[in-house]
């Protein structure tokens, strides 16, 4: 089970349309990248890392991806965590 960090809670917005990539890596680490656009049509992204227990090693929000779309935002930040 995931423990979530406050920065996912305070990202977190399940009226908002979002995208997920969750994967477990090789060390049993998960990532978590999540893509959505705000009410005003901003892309924002959160990027989670988990260790194999569960617990939040890492977590990010960015407020606004300037010019990109959810399935590039989504691709960068897939490929970040790679």
């Amino acid at each position: 089970m995931r423990v979530r960090g406050d920065v996912f809670w305070d990202w977190a917005d399940p009226t908002l349309h979002h995208r997920t990539h969750d994967e477990t890596l090789d060390d049993g680490a998960h990532i978590d990248v999540q893509v959505r656009l705000s009410r005003t049509g901003l892309t924002q992204m959160f990027i989670g890392v988990y260790g194999p227990s569960g617990m939040a090693l890492h977590e990010e929000a960015f407020d606004s991806r300037p010019g990109e779309s959810m399935t590039r935002a989504l691709a960068w930040g897939v490929g970040e965590l790679a």
